[in-house]
């Protein structure tokens, strides 16, 4: 295996970094590779998998980021005996565990290099990786990209897991986790709503891992999340679980090349405020019923909207996560109603596959944002003061939808039928309601608040940045040898 970049200098303070597949993990991670490294005298490597890493999905990421990050692809495993129809999760924690030994042998020639290793902080499907550094001596952290509600509810599984029998989306009682907004069973990671699936008991096991961890690093800021970060505070002064540091947004930041984008250029001719921004993340997928509904109750509305279209899936709403071209030259826009396309080309435009996002949600003539709420897009539109119609599809992304809409009270949550399909009428409803009602006015004003305190948070004496210094900190005694 290959490290490129730079070595790290002899005194440098060095922090290894693992990123499992998927964008929504890989790109902060190597968000927190660049800030880990704005510390004077900080290097840093980040690991990440050759399993469902595309040759270009990630490239201009890696490329942009600063010489003193080193990266190294781990080799490919085999994961061919796993089931066809084996959940992502499943896949993804499989080539984490069976590339451990790889992990071992990088791990040691970094041990052994003059820098040395203060820290390893492998994202949060990665914990069996802590045991490997334990092993060699290396001060373990998780790094959580999601927040801190969902970091507590994983940490919880296994507690259910033992008091419980049903499924938890029969759960009769609302979970009512210290800080946190009251959840339904059916609000848990959809990774868990099935006993019997093998991704259920990978879940309960990592969550047990968690607690070899010194502390979470997790992609938060205080005033998205005050009352579980003060609550999680208390648990963790008395022994309960490590503790958490809210170091967070990381966000991408824009790029020259995609301002070149064609629905940027689009953008340019939109009114301010106008178009409602449709995009359910690089691994969402609506099914072929869900499409047609969505299209038509955006047509309905009279709204001005920049659509990002995925191939629909009648089996799977993560189907795009590692990846949702083709390569047979087909396009998702043939999958869309027929005449649509045509019927709105005075107020729309539907783009295949992938937009610009951060620039997107940033550019002045966007208003509003359907979005699946993952966290990575979710933190992308606070930083924006974008608003959000919440349309949760897996994941944890239920969890942030009950947190936007009830907590927060920057989102719309419109209702499904009891199949999960929002039917044209609702899509209607919410997304005259965002762009034109009293409601969309009053989840605009909190998203603009929330931004004001996110930038807040990363100012020098900002929260969010007084708790990345205080893990650095611990980093930096770690490394030169003494107690933290």
């Amino acid at each position: 295996m290959a490290i490129e970049g730079t070595s790290a200098a002899e005194r440098s303070t060095h922090v290894v970094l693992m990123a499992c597949p998927g964008t929504g993990h890989v790109l902060p991670v190597a968000e927190l590779a660049r800030r880990v490294v704005e510390v004077d005298g900080f290097t840093a490597t980040l690991v990440r998998f050759t399993n469902f890493s595309s040759g270009d999905q990630y490239s201009a990421t890696f490329a942009s980021l600063p010489p003193s990050v080193s990266t190294a692809l781990l080799p490919e495993v085999s994961i061919e005996d796993l089931p066809a129809d084996a959940r992502a999760e499943t896949r993804i924690i499989a080539v984490v565990k069976r590339a451990l030994p790889h992990l071992r042998d990088l791990l040691q020639s970094l041990v052994d290099a003059p820098a040395g290793v203060a820290a390893f902080v492998p994202d949060l499907f990665c914990p069996w990786a802590l045991e490997v550094a334990a092993e060699l001596g290396i001060p373990g952290y998780i790094f959580c990209p999601s927040n801190l509600m969902a970091l507590s509810t994983v940490l919880h599984t296994p507690e259910l897991d033992r008091t419980t029998t049903c499924e938890f989306r029969d759960l009769p009682d609302l979970i009512r986790l210290p800080g946190c907004v009251p959840l339904h069973g059916a609000d848990l990671l959809d990774t868990v709503q099935d006993r019997a699936n093998p991704a259920y008991a990978l879940i309960v096991d990592l969550a047990k891992l968690y607690l070899l961890a010194q502390g979470f690093l997790v992609n938060t800021f205080d005033a998205m999340e005050h009352e579980t970060i003060v609550a999680f505070k208390d648990l963790s002064d008395k022994g309960v679980y490590p503790p958490a540091y809210a170091v967070g947004p990381f966000i991408r930041a824009s790029s020259d090349k995609s301002s070149k984008h064609s629905s940027l250029r689009w953008l340019d001719d939109q009114p301010d405020g106008s178009v409602l921004y449709v995009c359910f993340g690089s691994g969402g997928t609506l099914s072929t019923e869900q499409t047609s509904e969505l299209a038509a109750g955006l047509e309905a509305s009279g709204q001005r909207f920049l659509w990002v279209v995925q191939f629909p899936s009648d089996n799977d709403k993560c189907a795009s996560f590692f990846g949702g071209g083709r390569g047979d030259g087909d396009s998702p826009i043939n999958y869309l109603p027929e005449g649509f396309t045509e019927r709105t080309e005075g107020t729309g435009l539907a783009v295949p596959l992938w937009a610009p996002q951060v620039e997107i949600l940033s550019h002045r003539a966007v208003g509003g944002f359907v979005s699946h709420c993952g966290w990575n897009s979710t933190l992308e539109a606070v930083a924006a003061g974008v608003p959000t119609i919440a349309w949760p599809l897996y994941a944890e992304q239920r969890m942030n939808a009950k947190m936007l809409s009830e907590r927060a009270g920057m989102s719309l949550w419109p209702k499904a039928r009891e199949d999960g399909i929002v039917t044209r009428d609702e899509v209607e409803t919410a997304a005259r309601e965002l762009m034109t009602g009293k409601k969309g006015v009053a989840a605009r004003k909190k998203a603009r608040e929330l931004r004001e305190e996110m930038e807040k948070g990363l100012a020098p004496e900002g929260a969010s940045r007084m708790a990345f210094e205080d893990v650095a900190g611990r980093w930096k005694a770690a490394g030169n040898g003494t107690a933290a």
